[in-house]
């Protein structure tokens, strides 16, 4: 992916290695009896990232975390000053996804929804730090909370993707970033407080269906983005594509459900299949339209 004329993002806040975090969850060194493997430890990490649940709830058997039950539509806290853009390589590459969905989204949004966009926030950290949903922790993975506008990401996660589930690159990288800012598309269009209203009246399974369909009009943002960011600047290069097919698949609900516990049940999904996962972004991919991503119309998304 030609990543390196991008614009720099200044909504980025680096906190890695400032200690903010506090009593994160760790993965084991090594040693020691009883508890969970490592390898086990990292795929529930994945696994929580796609389900949006903190690993130790997972462990535990606890529910899909939901911020403390509070509604998308709350007053976010204060935001701190960003940083500015970070001057390693990965803090760089981070920086300038973010600011290539902004310049794409500031144009395709007004044009095609009639709003104008508002950029989220992005925190990348190391280990654990504090955000307006509770705490981040790089075992949860990156996620985008409503209530304080912002994309939290461990860039660790990435060299997890790639080593644990081979599903790695540049354009597989920036697809993660450019999913959790499509939830912010989301926010933007009102549909996430409309979701959060719909599930707390609803079953368990109608919330996870809904959370279904949320995630895939995620992934098919994402490839809205990507479409309008090859048309402008010339960013993809060849594989790009099936990078970010691989990673969407690799993080299908059935494909990590069949690692972490050995079979599938399809009820609980939160994410989408593999299937529906690279069918949603391909579909934004090569149709580039907002209206294209209603994964919220009736039928099977």
């Amino acid at each position: 992916m030609r990543w390196g004329d991008f614009r720099r993002s200044s909504n980025v806040d680096d906190r890695r290695g400032d200690g903010t975090g506090g009593g994160g969850f760790r993965l084991p060194t090594g040693g020691g009896g009883g508890g969970l493997g490592l390898g086990t430890i990292v795929i529930l990490g994945l696994v929580g990232w796609a389900l949006g649940i903190d690993p130790r709830l997972l462990i535990s058997g606890a529910e899909m975390l939901s911020g403390g039950g509070s509604s998308y539509t709350a007053p976010a806290p204060q935001r701190s000053a960003p940083s500015g853009p970070p001057q390693d390589r990965e803090g760089q590459f981070a920086s300038a996804i973010l600011g290539n969905t902004e310049d794409v989204w500031s144009a395709v949004l007004p044009a095609q929804a009639g709003i104008n966009y508002e950029a989220p926030r992005m925190v990348l950290f190391s280990g654990a730090t504090r955000s307006g949903c509770g705490v981040a922790q790089s075992a949860t993975g990156p996620f985008y909370c409503p209530l304080d506008r912002t994309v939290y990401i461990d860039l660790s996660f990435f060299r997890e993707m790639k080593t644990r589930f081979n599903a790695g690159g540049d354009f597989a990288d920036a697809y993660v970033i450019a999913h959790e800012v499509g939830h912010h598309v989301e926010n933007l269009l009102g549909i996430l407080p409309r979701v959060q209203q719909a599930q707390r009246q609803a079953s368990p399974e109608q919330a996870n269906q809904l959370s279904v369909r949320v995630e895939l009009m995620a992934d098919c943002l994402a490839g809205v983005w990507a479409n309008h960011s090859d048309e402008k600047y010339r960013s993809l290069e060849p594989g790009d594509v099936q990078e970010a097919m691989d990673a969407a698949s690799a993080i299908g609900d059935d494909r990590l459900q069949k690692a972490s516990q050995g079979y599938v049940v399809p009820e609980s999904f939160t994410h989408g299949s593999s299937e529906q996962r690279v069918r949603w972004f391909s579909t934004g991919l090569k149709s580039g339209k907002v209206e294209a991503c209603n994964t919220m119309a009736g039928g099977r998304p």
